[in-house]
């Protein structure tokens, strides 16, 4: 099949949206079929108002329309719900062809933490985007549940892997000291609740990787954290080998995968009890979950790291691509 997602997240960006993206694309190559990305690359772009290192994409339906029938897919996935998520959206509505959407971030959530709007005017926006759509995908089973009962009715699982060439216990490590080394890993920006992680006495050091709209702030309010800023796969992968927990403070994120990736490498996580680690971690061998996250750091050090590695490896991008692929709807002969 020749399949089109339409993304506003894509290159140059690097979160958890994109990296899905990119290795379900490579996946779906691998399993023969074809793949056109449709994203903000090659078009204007403006700051998106709540981050503006986030650029974000507008174009006409017409032109939207032109480009479609171009590219003449067999398949379309709506992969996010911003501009060329909606200008998709009613070309195929106006045509009455069948779509799919992905439910990645608990947008709601986020707009409501930067602009203090009630999610539940966002949750109805969200709502008319989807349940337009075949199927709505989720990475995990208490977020599809979550979506069900807020009225999306078409939500089902589309899980996350592990890029297991890359991630793994084995292989070079970066120079640390003997006390333990307690890691960040994502976007630097209000959702993410990484004060509750920073401001945490704990033993050791603090490691910070990635870039976002509060680094500025965070760098200056905590002077004794060590700030690696964006990193390559390799050299990521390096870091969470090196460290001793990842501390996954959100309490917004539908799936984490920065958690999967350092359980991968055999490092524990310590995180909230709230869904993305409900699902991914649980209560595992990968890890510990608590509402008082200082406890659950200390009791991760102790979880053996062969353990944490081998619960990792039930992560998988082919089954996860291949669900994906079952959601498709073909669109009619034209």
């Amino acid at each position: 099949m020749k399949i089109l997602i339409v993304t506003d997240a894509w290159e140059p960006q690097v979160n958890g949206v994109v990296r899905t993206l990119k290795m379900t694309r490579r996946e779906l190559l691998a399993l023969g079929h074809e793949v056109e990305v449709l994203s903000a690359q090659g078009l204007p772009t403006v700051p998106c108002p709540t981050d503006p290192q986030i650029r974000l994409a507008w174009i006409s339906r017409r032109r939207m329309a032109t480009v479609i029938d171009a590219l003449s897919p067999d398949c379309i996935h709506l992969a996010t719900e911003g501009p060329l998520g909606w200008q998709a959206r009613a070309v195929l509505r106006d045509r009455r062809w069948p779509f799919t959407t992905a439910y990645h971030s608990r947008f709601p959530e986020y707009v409501h933490a930067r602009l203090r709007l009630p999610p539940a005017w966002t949750y109805a926006a969200l709502r008319r985007f989807h349940n337009a759509g075949v199927a709505t995908l989720a990475p995990t089973p208490t977020i599809v549940a979550d979506l069900r009962a807020r009225g999306f009715v078409h939500a089902r699982l589309w899980s996350r892997g592990i890029d297991s060439s890359m991630f793994t216990p084995h292989g070079p490590q970066l120079p640390r000291g003997p006390a333990p080394v307690f890691l960040y890993v994502g976007r630097l920006a209000v959702e993410k609740n990484i004060d509750a992680f920073l401001r945490l006495d704990l033993p050791g050091a603090k490691w910070v990787a990635g870039d976002g709209p509060l680094r500025a702030r965070l760098q200056s309010q905590y002077p004794g954290v060590r700030w690696f800023g964006i990193l390559d796969g390799p050299t990521l992968a390096q870091l969470y080998r090196t460290a001793d927990v990842l501390v996954f403070p959100s309490l917004t994120d539908t799936f984490g995968l920065v958690m999967a990736e350092a359980m991968a490498c055999g490092t524990p996580v310590a995180a909230f009890p709230a869904p993305g680690p409900i699902d991914v971690v649980g209560q595992s061998a990968g890890g510990v979950l608590d509402t008082d996250l200082r406890a659950a750091c200390l009791r991760a050090l102790a979880l053996p790291r062969e353990a944490v590695h081998e619960y990792a490896r039930r992560y998988s991008w082919r089954a996860a691509t291949e669900q994906f692929v079952a959601a498709l709807q073909p669109l009619e002969p034209r």
